[in-house]
Parts: C-alpha cells; sequence; structure tokens
C-alpha cells in the first residue's frame, strides 16, 4: 500500500484538501496530513467547497508533523506557497519528496463569495495538480 503524508504550515486548508482528494481516487492509499503549526480546525470554507465536489473532510483536524516522524512514507508532499511560508521539514524515513505549492486561500481576503472564489480556485488546482501526481508517481 502506498503511503502518502502531505505538509504545510497550519494543516487547515489545502493539506486537508489533498488528502480529501487522493482519498476519493483510490480507498486503497493510506494518505495523511499535517501541520509545522496545527490551526484548531479544518477551515470551515475548506469543509465546504470540498462538500460542493462530494468530498466530506469535516472529520479531520490539524495535527502536528511530529507526530508522524516514527513512520515511513512512500512520498512526502509539501503544498505551502514558499514565497510566503515555510514549509515543514520531514526528519522521518521518506523515499521521495515533492513540492506541490498552492497558495493559502486562508489569506484570502474581501466578500463572502470572493474569499469562497478563491477558495474554489484553490480547491480545483489541488485537484487537478494531485490528480497528475497520482496519474503520474502512483497509478504508474
Amino acid at each position: 500500500m502506498t503511503s502518502i503524508l502531505i505538509l504545510c504550515t497550519g494543516n487547515s486548508c489545502r493539506s486537508q484538501m489533498a488528502e480529501g482528494f487522493l482519498k476519493s481516487f483510490d480507498d486503497q492509499l493510506a494518505v495523511y496530513s499535517a501541520g509545522a503549526n496545527p490551526s484548531g480546525q479544518v477551515h470551515p470554507k475548506a469543509i465546504r467547497v470540498m462538500q460542493e465536489v462530494g468530498i466530506d473532510i469535516s472529520g479531520g483536524y490539524p495535527k502536528k508533523v511530529d507526530e508522524f516522524f516514527d513512520q515511513s512514507f512512500d512520498y512526502v508532499i509539501t503544498v505551502c506557497d514558499n514565497a510566503r511560508e515555510t514549509c515543514p521539514v520531514f526528519l522521518g524515513d521518506v523515499k521521495e519528496q515533492l513540492h506541490i505549492g498552492f497558495e493559502d486561500p486562508a489569506e484570502a481576503t474581501g466578500t463572502e463569495e470572493e474569499v469562497l472564489a478563491v477558495f474554489r480556485r484553490i480547491r480545483d488546482e489541488i485537484k487537478r495538480d494531485f490528480f497528475t501526481f497520482y496519474q503520474d508517481k502512483v497509478k504508474a
């Protein structure tokens, strides 16, 4: 079974959405997500925009990357946008580390609809890029 750890800063939006998509692509994958500085909860707008595409991430919760140091992974993928954030470093046993970066939708400002539009755009980018990863690396 392929094991994948997705890392970002707060583990409340991007990594949670990526985890949800990977699990939806293939229920045989062991997928986890964590953050360097976990938030208190999964962002409500991330839950909402994922529900719009039929994926429920409401049962998830932000976890600290340290919880996974004793596990080995086939892939560790960071999803931070390096321009503004520091991605956590995974010090455990990993076969391949990758970076697939996205801007943080939690930083979006504006009206409710404008902010939701950013969450939807990032959601769609995550789906596209993680499906490409899945096709090229995992399923190949």
